[in-house]
């Protein structure tokens, strides 16, 4: 294989598709010198095969709003790779989803997927809808349209879509229910995300040194960074920032509880400004406008929110802040410059197919459930979490080790992941 080759010949076709070429570059430089000492998948052609989906649909999704006024959106479905098992990843509702953004994260989605162990393939979602300041009968409305469209594409044995930015529990509801009634069957594992007493899991939307005491700076307030900052505060650390489009929230003391529960419903208001915080909790919460969370001082630097969104200006700055480790909670939250002076560092960086793999690994397990027609005890699936994020860590590990020692978790994510869907495909042939 030849990077620089097959990165023309894609740039070619897919001339535009930026985040898309993005996420296929960073996964084939890393992998290049462990892919070539592999000659059969040379000469089955699985990375020229891997790079492109299965399939992608596209349709038109046309609902009504609250005004009584015909509106059309662009709905798509991008199957990925099934190698390993149904395409299985999330819904994405907003203004900037286009074909571009869904390859990417179905390309990621791939070899996520496979590290979790699970018979899981690849795939991704969505609508260019924009949720910011639809009512809830209108995001009803529109999920249902959505659904009309996707019903006869997806189910628990071909394709399983959850959650992303902009579907959130109550989305999932609305989609889940058109489906039952279209597909006329109560197929709990057709879509993960579920609410629990109808098919969801306990846990599902959470995520040698400990997190005590440690100050966490997240960008976001969605369903991502909410899950983020329960564990975080669950495990004795301090989140002291959380951002949105308008700027940032400084919580000099700490989230608390109260304040975790609020962002649920600032994610639910479809207001999308982070300064409603600060608003609700006066003198506890110090909002500026037109800011990031990564001015503020931090141990732990977590991007929640959306692709590319840490930038090398940000990465520096907070490398002089005294950042010790940066985790990308968010899919390909990093541009490739910031991954490169956070690396440099080396400060410890984790890749979001490996840290936010918890999210995907609980869907599995839910499917697990849906398929057994039973509930498992919250301490069933934490066990079984557990297992698969520390086996995750353990493949990073072992394919990421340089000769210096320091460990690359995102060349040691890509291998490992890559590794297990590749062999998948050389066995079952050329299809």
């Amino acid at each position: 294989m030849k990077v620089n080759e097959i990165m023309a010949n894609l740039e070619a076709k897919h001339p535009g598709e930026n985040e898309y070429l993005q996420a296929v570059r960073e996964v084939l430089e890393t992998i290049e010198e462990e892919y070539n000492k592999h000659p059969e998948f040379e000469a089955n052609k699985i990375v020229e095969r891997i790079v492109e989906p299965d399939r992608i649909f596209t349709f038109r999704v046309t609902w009504v709003n609250d005004k009584g006024e015909v509106c059309t959106n662009l709905g798509y479905r991008v199957q990925f790779n099934a190698a390993l098992g149904a395409y299985k990843g999330g819904l994405r509702f907003h203004k900037a989803v286009n074909v571009s953004m869904l390859k990417f994260l179905g390309f990621e989605q791939i070899f996520k997927n496979s590290l979790t162990m699970l018979p899981l393939g690849g795939g991704k979602g969505g609508s260019d809808f924009d949720p910011v300041g639809k009512s809830d009968a209108e995001i009803m409305r529109f999920c249902q349209a959505f659904m009309y469209e996707l019903w006869r594409n997806i189910g628990p044995d071909q394709d399983s879509p959850a959650g992303d930015v902009g579907v959130g529990g109550r989305e999932i509801g609305y989609l889940y229910g058109a489906y039952k009634k279209l597909a006329r069957e109560h197929s709990t594992g057709a879509l993960t995300g579920k609410s629990y007493g109808w098919g969801g899991s306990l846990i599902r939307p959470q995520q040698n040194d400990k997190m005590e005491g440690k100050r966490i700076a997240l960008s976001g307030f969605g369903n991502v960074a909410w899950g983020a900052a329960t564990k975080a505060v669950e495990l004795g650390a301090k989140v002291v920032a959380i951002s949105g489009p308008d700027g940032v929230c400084e919580i000099e003391n700490g989230i608390t509880k109260e304040m975790i529960d609020y962002m649920l419903d600032m994610r639910a208001s479809n207001r999308n400004k982070v300064q409603d915080m600060a608003d609700k909790f006066p003198g506890q919460c110090k909002f500026t406008a037109g800011k990031k969370s990564w001015v503020v001082k931090c141990d732990i630097a977590m991007p929640c929110a959306f692709q590319n969104e840490l930038a090398e200006e940000d990465a520096k700055m907070l490398l002089a802040n005294g950042v010790k480790y940066v985790a990308e909670v968010s899919n390909m939250g990093c541009q490739p410059a910031a991954i490169a002076a956070i690396q440099a560092a080396k400060v410890p960086f984790g890749p979001g197919k490996a840290v936010n793999a918890g999210g995907v690994a609980t869907s599995g397990l839910e499917i697990c459930q849906n398929a057994e027609h039973r509930n498992w005890t919250a301490e069933e699936v934490d066990k079984n979490l557990h297992t698969i994020m520390n086996n995750i860590y353990d493949m990073c590990v072992e394919h990421g080790r340089e000769a210096d020692g320091h460990i690359n978790y995102v060349k040691g994510a890509n291998i490992a992941g890559f590794m297990r869907v590749a062999k998948a495909m050389v066995a079952q042939g050329i299809i």
